[in-house]
């Protein structure tokens, strides 16, 4: 998981305990995680076609932001994608370097992500932006906009709602969002919506949603 820079009026105090505080809880949790989460065969047959569908056959360099145990890292390099995953948890990176020894894994947070401004040609949030506090996506998502070149797709998964709230994560406090409203982030940070896929919760899993949307010039 990959935690964000706050809003203007945070400090980097509450910064720096909101990041750590988020490290330590996946890393307490890693091995239970890595167990239940961590292969591309428990991931649903239509998220990796999405994921495929929009990354797959795309020039240049794809980062998977918040890569976890690189699962989906390794997805998109067994498609031919020139794909690096980031994650701040050490647990999840050793593991990914240890099981995918043919992928790039790096550890990191979107405050120390090396890349060039327009040098990304798609990136890959899956999940990896549910621990920002609502005040601090903005900013984030203008972030990641400045590394994908114009043209270039960003896929983003996340928790669906009827409204922006706060919940009692397993891990950690995470955020969810109505569909409608992620995407008007999206598009006031400079991206446009191509494709949404949905789905309901079912008593195990909560509602789910995935946004592709590209970045625009200007």
């Amino acid at each position: 998981m990959v935690a964000g820079p706050p809003s203007a009026s945070s400090s980097a105090y509450s910064r720096s305990v909101n990041v750590d505080r988020v490290r330590q809880a996946y890393s307490s949790v890693a091995e239970l995680y890595i167990g239940l989460f961590g292969s591309r065969d428990q991931v649903h047959p239509d998220d990796l076609a999405f994921i495929g569908r929009h990354l797959a056959g795309r020039p240049g360099a794809v980062l998977d932001l918040g890569c976890g145990p690189g699962h989906l890292t390794d997805h998109l390099c067994s498609l031919g994608v020139d794909a690096t995953g980031l994650d701040m948890v050490p647990e999840f990176i050793d593991h990914a370097r240890a099981t995918h020894p043919g992928g790039r894994y790096q550890l990191g947070t979107i405050d120390t992500l090396d890349v060039a401004d327009s040098s990304l040609s798609g990136l890959l949030a899956w999940y990896s932006l549910i621990h920002l506090p609502p005040p601090d996506l903005d900013g984030v998502l203008a972030r990641l906009r400045r590394a994908v070149a114009p043209g270039g797709t960003l896929v983003i998964g996340f928790f669906d709602a009827d409204e922006v709230g706060a919940f009692d994560h397993k891990v950690v406090t995470a955020y969810r969002w109505p569909v409608d409203e992620f995407s008007a982030r999206l598009a006031r940070a400079g991206f446009t919506e191509v494709e949404r896929l949905q789905r309901p919760g079912d008593g195990t899993h909560r509602p789910h949603a995935v946004i592709a949307a590209t970045a625009t010039s200007g």
